[in-house]
C-alpha cells in the first residue's frame, strides 16, 4: 500500500519561499513518477511539477505556470520528495498534493492512482 503524507504549507508573504516536503512508504519514489498539483477553491486540479528516478538519477519537470519559480527535487533512499517554492504569489494559494502514478501522462491528475491529504499554502500580500 503507498502512502503518501505532504508537510510543509503555511502562510507566507508575497515574494517569500517555502518547501513543501512529500513523505513516501517505502521504495515508492524508486517506483513511481512522483507529482505535485495543487488546487485552489473552486478551481480544477493543477499540475505543478513531476520528478522520477532512473537509479540514482532523477528527471524532474515543473510546471509551465510556475517554471523558473518552482523546483521539484528528491530523494529516492528516503523516499521523499520536494518542492522549493520562490518568489510566491497570492495566485499560489491552494492546497498542494503530492501524488504517484505508474503510467500516463504524469501531466494529467487522472494518471495518479496515489495521492497524499495535501497541505495549505496561503500567500498574503
Amino acid at each position: 500500500q503507498v502512502r503518501l503524507v505532504e508537510s510543509g504549507g503555511r502562510l507566507v508573504q508575497a515574494g517569500d519561499s517555502l518547501r513543501l516536503s512529500c513523505a513516501a512508504s517505502e521504495r515508492t519514489v524508486s517506483r513511481f513518477i512522483m507529482g505535485w498539483f495543487r488546487q485552489a477553491p473552486g478551481q480544477e486540479r493543477e499540475f505543478v511539477g513531476a520528478i522520477r528516478f532512473s537509479g540514482d538519477t532523477s528527471y524532474s519537470d515543473p510546471g509551465d505556470s510556475v517554471r523558473g519559480r518552482f523546483t521539484i527535487s528528491g530523494d529516492n533512499t528516503e523516499d521523499t520528495v520536494y518542492l522549493q517554492m520562490n518568489n510566491l504569489q497570492r495566485e499560489d494559494t491552494a492546497v498542494y498534493y503530492c501524488a504517484a502514478s505508474s503510467s500516463g501522462d504524469y501531466r494529467r491528475a487522472t494518471s495518479y492512482t496515489y495521492w497524499g491529504q495535501g497541505t495549505q499554502v496561503s500567500v498574503s500580500s
